[in-house]
């Protein structure tokens, strides 16, 4: 577990996107941070914009299969995350284009934003390699910002039905609980990066909220 700021925000989740393959981080995070992230998760580290913003975890998704960024990708940026890590990249068509945020994917299957169009649905079918499932979670459509999903578990927003729960657990094949992040922030989403080997969470997380990420993300045994 490492707690952490990018550029002064506790809200990870929004500037860097891991998978078990590697981390994409906003290019600006302080070189020493970003190896001790890299070291957390135990992937190499891809200091990137995607469309130039550094709000990579928002625009950016990935599993085993593959890497989901936002349409509006430049072709550097393409070839830089390209170059460091050996997944295809997809883009991501159609008017709601922030992949990271309508998409909550792992090795299994892939739960998306209720609102995603059939070609969007099949772009993430398709580049991630899992089948696709549209809904939302405590309310929010947003469901990439609502919980964070790995191969392990999932963290789902505090207000997640018993219902919600199941389905996710159903659709991802993996555990899911409730938890907050950043002493009570429930889009948990938008305040922790997470794999299978670790995670990197907001620095204002308490000891009860990392508690229950280790809980919820299959780290303690």
């Amino acid at each position: 577990m490492l707690r952490a700021a990018f550029s002064g925000s506790a809200y990870v989740g929004v500037f860097a996107r891991a998978t078990d393959d590697c981390l994409l981080i906003r290019p600006d995070v302080d070189a020493e941070l970003r190896e001790a992230c890299a070291e957390e998760l135990g992937v190499p580290a891809i200091p990137t914009t995607v469309g130039g913003s550094g709000t990579v975890g928002s625009l950016a998704v990935g599993n085993a299969n593959g890497l989901l960024v936002s349409n509006r990708v430049r072709d550097r940026e393409r070839d830089r995350i390209a170059d460091a890590v050996d997944l295809p990249i997809t883009t991501f068509p159609g008017r709601i284009n922030a992949a990271g945020n309508v998409v909550l994917a792992n090795d299994a299957g892939a739960y998306v934003h209720p609102d995603l169009s059939e070609a969007a649905v099949a772009a993430v079918e398709d580049g991630l390699g899992v089948p696709a499932v549209r809904g939302d979670l405590a309310g929010v459509q947003t469901v990439g910002t609502a919980a964070v999903a790995t191969n392990r578990g999932v963290l789902c927003h505090p207000k997640a039905t018993d219902a919600e729960l199941d389905r996710l657990e159903e659709v991802l094949e993996v555990p899911a609980d409730v938890g907050t992040v950043n002493y009570g922030g429930p889009l948990v989403g938008s305040g922790l990066v997470a794999n299978a080997n670790g995670y990197v969470v907001g620095e204002r997380t308490s000891g009860p909220e990392l508690g229950r990420i280790d809980d919820a993300l299959g780290y303690v045994d």
